[in-house]
């Protein structure tokens, strides 16, 4: 067993770099997962930086100083930030709230609906199993329903650390953007003066999480928006709150767009029925995503993610179990993380001698 152990550290952990980059992981694991919470806005701070980057150091590149494209960059973060958090999601709320004291007639609706199954179909379904699926669905609701009402009145403690945190994050940004390099010297000085593997790995995954992240952002923005002035013009009942699950659907591919057509579905079914209205909606629905996936994504991913699907699902499944909607985000993006340590992790060179 001793043998096994010391070959595998010979073959992997036999440069200085190896052994600090596995330190390196961790502790970064560590620390998000025993005191993730705390971390919490420091880690939310630096995700937003680093998106906020991109557009001044295009800035920067442009001949502009450093100062203005800094400067600019965050004032473009405040407004977002502050017209996400104050603008869109009490409207949301309130939405939510609404389409939760709807529930009861929508659920009566569709009642009503499936009550010509057990007439039509007695071998199948039967009027007994028809009424015990309503009830089901009646305590499942009235679940939710108290969800949403224990939710609200818990909230009101947490008030002032939302407050907290709408302060806090916009500052520990500003000081990310503004003394970014700073910071990143200072780290450096913990780390060997000589770092090819680490400096592989950064500049690999520094592009294409760039690329990713950034690009992901404009895509739910872009989706959500054309979504939410969509079903505004339909009048589609709650539409920003559709809208925001459209938008959020793109962060999990594959399966995100399947699941968000049900709630888009079924309140058009339950406010227009099978009419010409409610036809309108898919076929304006089936468009928003065609024009998604066949021309947002190929415009803003400049460069492909070389995963396989199978790795991407299981990568939003494992790192969205871990880090809920954050993990959902950035999957793809420590997937392939992962991937680069694994191909650039350095093994001693075997030479084979051939016997002639």
């Amino acid at each position: 067993m001793l043998g096994i152990f010391r070959k595998w550290y010979e073959r992997y952990l036999f440069e200085e770099e190896s052994i600090v980059l596995l330190v390196l992981l961790t502790i970064s694991v560590i620390l998000v997962i025993t005191i993730g919470e705390i971390l919490a806005p420091i880690l939310a701070s630096l995700v937003l930086a680093y998106l906020m980057q991109g557009l001044a150091t295009q800035l920067v590149r442009h001949g502009l100083p450093h100062w203005f494209g800094v400067s600019f960059a965050f004032m473009v973060f405040v407004a977002v930030f502050f017209g996400f958090t104050l603008g869109l999601m009490p409207l949301v709320w309130r939405q939510l709230v609404s389409l939760a004291g709807e529930m009861p007639r929508m659920l009566e609706q569709g009642r009503q609906l499936l009550g010509v199954l057990p007439e039509r179909y007695p071998d199948i379904v039967s009027g007994d199993q028809l009424n015990e699926l309503v009830s089901m669905a009646q305590a499942e609701l009235a679940g939710y329903g108290q969800t949403l009402v224990t939710m609200s009145l818990a909230s009101i403690p947490s008030i002032v650390g939302l407050m907290v945190y709408m302060i806090l994050i916009p500052i520990l940004v500003f000081f990310f953007l503004k003394d970014r390099q700073l910071i990143l010297n200072w780290m450096g000085g913990f780390l060997p003066q000589e770092r090819p593997l680490l400096r592989q790995i950064w500049g690999e995954m520094n592009t294409q999480v760039a690329n990713y992240a950034r690009g992901k952002v404009l895509e739910i923005l872009v989706v959500g928006l054309v979504s939410y002035f969509a079903f505004t013009w339909l009048g589609l009942n709650y539409a920003a709150l559709l809208a925001l699950l459209v938008g959020l659907s793109v962060i999990v591919p594959y399966i995100g767009a399947a699941l968000v057509t049900i709630p888009v579905c079924m309140v058009g079914f339950f406010q227009w029925g099978f009419t010409g209205d409610f036809y309108y909606l898919v076929v304006v629905y089936l468009v928003v995503q065609a024009l998604d996936g066949n021309v947002l994504v190929p415009l803003l991913f400049s460069e492909a993610v070389n995963l396989h699907p199978v790795a991407i699902i299981l990568a939003v499944l494992f790192f969205g179990g871990i880090w809920g909607v954050w993990g959902v985000f950035f999957a793809i993006p420590l997937a392939t993380l992962i991937k680069a340590i694994i191909n650039a992790w350095p093994t001693p060179e075997i030479e084979i001698e051939s016997s002639t």
